[in-house]
């Protein structure tokens, strides 16, 4: 951060964006407790089978819910007095800022779904060639769009009066 930049909040994606990846676990610990049932108790080599069971079950967990519990966990939100900077990425990272002063307009929408588990869209538009920018699941999404507004106005007018 530069000098006289303090951070007001760090957010990652709401909690719920994991809904699936849990449900996806339930069903591969379904599946194995299911076929290690079904697979006789007393038979001669079945500790390769069951070992292949095992093995398959931890890559598809890590498939489709380490992969995705990763990307959650590492992609962050940070709202500065100064910029809006988004991280994000398991292996290689990827960053993106907005300084505060170049955003024209912070807006949100929030479908029903959206209002029950209280997230929603972030829409940040700013001039230049990126113009808009659309952040989904971020919680608490009132919230943040209201500070994040009342950083833009502060930052202008410390720009304004820097300026002059």
């Amino acid at each position: 951060m530069v000098e006289g930049e303090q951070l007001v909040m760090r957010l990652h994606p709401h909690a719920r964006t994991m809904f699936w990846p849990a449900v996806y676990l339930m069903l591969i610990v379904a599946a194995v407790v299911t076929l290690m049932l079904v697979l006789p108790a007393k038979t001669v080599g079945l500790m390769p089978i069951r070992a292949g069971i095992g093995v398959a079950a931890l890559a598809a967990a890590f498939v489709w819910v380490g992969a995705p519990f990763l990307r959650w966990r590492t992609t962050t939100y940070e709202v500065t007095t100064r910029r809006l900077r988004l991280r994000e990425g398991i292996l290689s990272r990827s960053g993106r800022d907005f300084p505060l002063n170049r955003i024209s307009d912070v807006s949100f929408s929030q479908s029903l779904l959206d209002r029950l588990f209280g997230s929603g869209k972030l829409i940040v538009e700013s001039p230049g060639e990126h113009g808009q920018l659309t952040l989904t699941e971020i919680p608490d999404v009132k919230r943040v769009q209201a500070v994040l507004f009342e950083l833009v106005g502060e930052e202008s007018a410390r720009v304004a009066r820097t300026d002059s």
